[in-house]
């Protein structure tokens, strides 16, 4: 049972690497040309383990952006992880502190999308730690290995191959099925929108203010639905 649980959140979350792999990809490559060593930028993916943080690390690093803005920044992109951890808390409360460590760790985008769908569904909920850990392990390796790819191979890669394509590709593929009531359609929309007229900001400060808006956009619908 145990096995079974492991190998079907690796299934499940299959998909969704087809559109990881490019963008650890170009990850990789873009870390390198910011600056970073090899080392550097692998490590990133090991420690971090997060594809949007990373990326954006990357970027104000190349534009000698202050640390103190840098790190700001990351900690913005990485709020949404907070969400994330109380969305799952509920399911994981009767786990030792070793196991939700480990899940912690494993709990990005990818992941979240695939896990928090299955625990809303149908749950093993023996062993329902068990599809966590194989969807974010599966996730863990292949963003490991692609990172290692445009480390090592990224300037060997055809410079015609839109591999920028597959960056919006991957958060599409994520934010669509969760767009499942009028708060959250509410949240994007109002974050893209302001995404568009921020893009000016200084220190590429528009995407923390658009996501500010969206989420408390879609905070505040949803609070005057629930006191009506």
């Amino acid at each position: 049972m145990r096995l079974r649980t492991f190998l079907r959140g690796a299934r499940d979350e299959l998909p969704l690497l087809i559109a990881v792999m490019p963008f650890g990809v170009i990850y990789g490559v873009t870390a390198l040309e910011a600056g970073l060593t090899k080392f550097q930028a692998q490590s990133m993916s090991y420690i971090i383990f997060g594809g949007s943080s990373q990326f954006v690390a990357s970027k104000l690093f190349a534009e000698s952006i202050p640390w103190s803005v840098i790190t700001l920044t990351v900690v913005m992109v990485n709020l949404r992880h907070m969400l994330y951890s109380a969305s799952v808390a509920p399911y994981l409360k009767e786990l030792p502190f070793g196991w939700k460590a480990l899940l912690s760790y494993l709990l990005t985008d990818e992941a979240y999308a695939v896990v928090i769908s299955y625990y809303q569904k149908e749950r093993e909920e023996r062993y329902d730690h068990m599809y966590f850990l194989g969807a974010g392990l599966i996730l863990w390796l292949t963003w490991q290995m692609s990172t290692a790819m445009g480390i090592f191979l990224g300037k060997m890669l055809p410079s015609d191959w839109p591999l920028d394509f597959f960056l919006p590709l991957t958060f599409i593929a994520i934010l669509v099925p969760s767009l499942n009531n009028y708060p959250s359609i509410i949240a994007a929309l109002t974050a893209g929108i302001c995404s568009m007229l921020f893009f000016g900001f200084p220190y590429k400060l528009g995407l923390i203010a658009a996501a500010l808006v969206g989420m408390t956009g879609g905070f505040v619908l949803d609070l005057r639905r629930s006191r009506s």
